[in-house]
């Protein structure tokens, strides 16, 4: 009996919403899916303006509309609005979990000082904590530069500091102190700020990261370095605390989470539900692809190239098409319907609910349990294949051409591959050049070519399965056929299977470091797919893991194996 109500409800349910549905007069479709209206907080209003002017250009049969909020209070998605650019500040004061949101852009504050100082190289080994300068700014008698770095003089330190109440907050927060103890040479831009501590190579300013770059690159300032926080205190600079040489590691460790939360906010794209009309969804995708070009120039600071693409991969859009509705008395009719159907609904919903949940919870338990741990001893190698430390192999054919793969190892550490993306045949290639992306629901890696030459074949099977790169990576999981232009060289920068297996052992204890120092953002539920018990790496390590944490992998084993 139970599951026949359950059949009749779900068959009520269908019908009125193909005879109430109506032509393309829902939100999803309304305004034909070429209208967008936007509402900004005040302090992004000139860039939401510059997003949506820039968009036009190249989405003209658009037409988006964009009005400023009033202020805090008056920020709100109730308007009708269908997207909203808002900053930390303003987002705080939404207060509904139910509304959804991406991160943007960033708001990041930087230590900064002379690349000409004396004591540079000590800088950088040892870095300077939060602890250090809230204590000489308590104690002025110790304002020197030996109070904060090992080895050096006790010449004064000269702090620069923005004269606005902002920048006060967030170094007061960083630093853990009361505003009122943080002094130093007030200026009114970080224009002068950047002028002021590239004439004193004792000088430690505190500015927007936007306000060091240089208009014309986009790279830092002449005679401007950005200061190394040591974060634990362990007075030096320790491996997962290495982001300061260029622009693009550090905009990847404020992503990962390496740098102080205090020093930086995040700018949201928001709305009410997650985008599903062709507009919005084309709109968001710019913003977080060709539109972070605008974000500097507007004083915020773009996403890191691997968080921007993650964040692309994630929309997903659902289109919903809606009928022509009932008309006349019959309304009422199926309105009892609908009430009727809706109760029925409600238990239907929540049996559902409940089944999911149970078997969400039972899935989680199953899959701690089924994996097993990831050792050198998982690995399968294969004799007679020469591999790259780039986790690939490369095997000449009688014909004299050159199939390649990737390696037990690798798709040990994704997990499930769900989609690849290759080169295409007659694309000439280098030793080193990335030549394929592994895909898993939106995360990626990038793998570099072991061997130069020219695609002459791709293995299209893998486009409609690319598990096979998990069950059979040396078999059916090939990658290529190239023709080598450079093989009796290259090959004495592989290995054969005994020599990589000693340079895999390696890598696990890498590998171990690596999940240890890295401050993952993980649930309890899913810790077991890092360390099992025993201090054993889990197999499928990287699958329940975010994208950052991916990136930082591809950095790391990947990148820096060239």
């Amino acid at each position: 009996m139970k599951n026949k109500i359950l059949f009749i409800t779900s068959v009520l349910l269908l019908f009125s919403v193909s005879v109430f549905s109506s032509d393309k007069t829902s939100r999803s479709n309304s305004s034909s899916g070429d209208s967008l209206s936007v509402i900004s907080s005040p302090d992004l209003y000139p860039l939401a303006l510059k997003w949506a002017n820039e968009f036009r250009a190249v989405a003209p049969e658009i037409k988006i509309s964009v009005m400023q909020a009033a202020g805090t209070e008056a920020f709100s998605l109730d308007d009708g609005s269908d997207l909203g650019f808002v900053s930390q500040e303003y987002f705080s004061t939404l207060n509904n979990e139910s509304i959804w949101k991406e991160v943007v852009g960033r708001d990041v504050y930087v230590p900064i000082f002379n690349s000409g100082n004396p004591f540079l190289e000590e800088i950088n080994l040892q870095g300077i904590s939060s602890d250090e300068l809230s204590r000489i700014f308590a104690n002025p008698d110790a304002m020197n530069w030996e109070s904060l770095v090992e080895n050096a003089s006790d010449i004064p330190v000269v702090f620069y500091l923005l004269n606005n109440e902002t920048a006060k907050a967030e170094l007061s927060e960083f630093l853990a102190t009361g505003s009122s103890l943080i002094t130093g040479t007030l200026v009114e831009s970080g224009k002068e700020m950047v002028s002021a501590i590239q004439k004193d190579i004792y000088g430690i300013g505190f500015c927007k990261l936007t306000d060091i770059l240089a208009l014309e690159n986009q790279q830092i300032a002449d005679n401007i370095s950005l200061l190394p926080i040591d974060r634990n205190g362990n007075g030096k600079i320790d491996y997962n605390e290495k982001i300061y040489e260029n622009l693009n590691s550090f905009s990847r460790g404020v992503w990962i989470g390496k740098y102080p939360k205090a020093l930086y906010s995040s700018i949201y794209t928001v709305a009410s539900s997650k985008p599903s009309k062709d507009s919005e969804v084309a709109f968001v995708k710019w913003v977080l692809t060709e539109g972070q070009q605008f974000i500097t120039p507007n004083g915020y600071c773009d996403l890191a190239l691997n968080e921007r693409q993650s964040k692309v991969d994630e929309l997903i859009v659902s289109n919903v098409d809606i009928a022509t509705p009932i008309k006349g008395n019959a309304k009422l009719k199926w309105a009892l319907i609908i009430a009727a159907a809706i109760v029925f609904g409600g238990l239907l919903v929540d049996g559902v609910l409940r089944s999911l949940r149970n078997k969400k919870e039972g899935e989680l338990v199953s899959d701690r349990m089924a994996r097993s741990a990831f050792n050198i001893n998982s690995v399968s190698l294969l004799n007679g294949l020469y591999f790259d430390k780039s986790h690939t192999w490369a095997f000449m054919e009688k014909d004299g051409f050159v199939k390649v793969g990737i390696d037990d190892f690798m798709q040990h550490i994704t997990g499930a591959i769900t989609q690849v993306k290759l080169k295409n045949p007659g694309d000439r290639i280098l030793k080193g050049d990335p030549i394929l992306t592994l895909i898993q629901k939106g995360k990626q890696l990038t793998l570099n070519a072991p061997v130069s030459g020219v695609i002459r074949e791709q293995n299209q099977a893998l486009s409609t399965n690319a598990a096979l790169l998990n069950s059979s990576p040396y078999s059916e999981g090939w990658i290529y056929v190239i023709e080598p232009s450079n093989w009796v060289k290259e090959i004495q920068f592989l290995s054969m299977a005994d020599k990589y297996k000693n340079w895999l052992n390696n890598e696990f204890s890498r590998l171990k470091d690596f999940f240890s120092s890295l401050a993952l953002p993980v649930k309890a539920d899913y810790a077991y797919v890092i360390l099992q018990d025993g201090g054993e790496l889990s197999d499928q390590i990287l699958s329940d893991l975010g994208p950052e944490v991916w990136a930082e992998f591809q950095t790391n084993f990947i990148d820096n194996s060239k």
